[in-house]
Formats: C-alpha cells, structure tokens, sequence
C-alpha cells in the first residue's frame, strides 16, 4: 500500500451555527482526537471558524476555511485573506469547490490565484476539481480534469506541491446520492496523478494525497479507500454528523 497518510476533511458547507459547530468538534475529538493514523480536517463557515478552532485545541483535528480571497488585504467586502485565517490558527483551506467555480463564477485563473496565495501563507489548500454530468457524458471527463490541473496549479513550485491536497470531485456525484464506480473513481485518480508526474515528477507526485469528493459515506467508503491512488475523502454531507465522520475517520485507518 502507499505510504500516504489518509486524509479525511469535512466541509459543513453554509450549515452550522457557532454552537453547533462546537458540539460536533466536542463530539468528533471526543472520538478521533487522539488518534494520528489518519490527517482529520473539518471546515466550518466563516463565523464558526474561530470558536471550532479553540474546541480542536490540544487535539489531532485541524481547522480549515471553506474559501478566501487572493489579496492580502483591501475593499473586498465580503472576504477574508489567507493571513486572517492563519491568524486563528486554520492550517488548511478548500480552494476551487465545485459550488464555488459554478454559482460563483470562479474560474481556473482565480483558483490559481487563490492557490498561490494560501501557500505563500502557509495554508495548505485542498484544491478542487472535477467535471459535470454533461462533460461526464460527453467523453471530456479527463480533457476537463486535465486543464483544471493545469491551469490551477501554474507556478506552484515542486518544494511547495507537496503542501496541496486535490480533492477530485465528479460535479454529478456531490449531494445528489450519485456515486461514481469505484473503477471510474480510480481512473481519474490514477489520471490526476499522472499530471502531477508531469507537473512535478515522480517523488513530488507520490507524496501528493488525491481524495475523492462525491458522496462518500460509511457505506462506500471502504471500497473507494482501498483504492490505489484515492488517499482520502472531501467529506460534505456525512461530515454534520459525528457519528458518520467518525465512521470515515475510522475506515480510512482500517486502511494498511
């Protein structure tokens, strides 16, 4: 099996108030929070990041950001910068989210952007990518993955890629119940890395871990984990409750 460290990361996406927030953390560091087989993220919105952060503490749970902008500062109303997440102590941040490139408008160019930003900060981002039902059933699965790699991680330097977690997310498996075969899973895994060999060569790109980010729950998890080239999960639905997060946590451990 490789010697990538499996990484499961919850996005709670725009559900969770503050104290919600906190009762799970309690509940997910009640359960994993000692244990380091497993790198566990969870990415509340922005007004539950700092609250999340103080329960994590002392514990093996890192804190992400769901997003940030690309500027360091500046009359951008409605956004924060890599340095205010660094500044209470967020170790990661999800970048190009498919929810992101297609109800917001963001493209290869801004993703790229904010990728280079979160690690000039030293945040390590978990950049998203993946293709819609209709790419899917057009045959440009690959060609789409490909140019989203491309184009989001132009001028990473090789010293750095290794900090990026690529979370491969079929655009027609995100909250929908859909899943994809774990044959098709693994393909576009295998794909990705590929690219990175390109992009960065061999040592660089067996160190870099690609989860999957389509609906996966306890049920399939296992299958996808055992995968080659699936180190992990993006974890959205599943990731609101502790008990199924905990489940996660757990089968990618059971993983050797």
């Amino acid at each position: 099996m490789s010697s990538r460290k499996k990484f499961i990361a919850g996005n709670w996406k725009m559900n969770k108030t503050p104290a919600d927030g906190v009762a799970l953390v309690n509940d997910i560091v009640a359960a994993v929070g000692k244990q380091s087989d497993v790198d566990v993220v969870v990415c509340p919105p922005f007004t539950g990041l700092e609250s999340a952060g103080k329960a994590l503490d002392g514990s093996n749970v890192k804190l992400g950001a769901q997003n940030m902008h690309f500027e360091a500062s500046g009359a951008f109303t409605g956004e924060v910068s890599a340095a205010m997440l660094r500044s209470i102590f967020a170790t990661h941040v999800i970048l190009g989210h498919s929810e992101r490139r297609t109800l917001f408008g963001e493209t290869d160019e801004v993703v790229n952007k904010k990728v280079l930003a979160a690690l000039k900060n030293q945040l390590r981002p978990i950049f998203c990518i993946g293709e819609t039902l209709a790419e899917r059933e057009s045959g440009a699965t690959l060609k789409v993955v490909q140019t989203q790699v491309e184009r989001g991680l132009d001028g990473v330097s090789k010293e750095l890629a290794t900090q990026i977690v690529v979370a491969y997310e079929p655009v027609w498996a995100i909250g929908t119940g859909k899943v994809a075969t774990t044959e098709q899973a693994q393909e576009v895994h295998a794909f990705i890395r590929g690219l990175l060999v390109k992009l960065f060569g061999d040592a660089v790109a067996q160190k870099v871990r690609i989860l999957y980010g389509g609906s996966m729950k306890p049920a399939n998890a296992p299958e996808l984990l055992a995968q080659k080239d699936i180190d992990g999960g993006l974890i959205g639905g599943a990731s609101l409750e502790a008990r199924s997060f905990v489940e996660l946590v757990t089968a990618a451990a059971a993983i050797k």
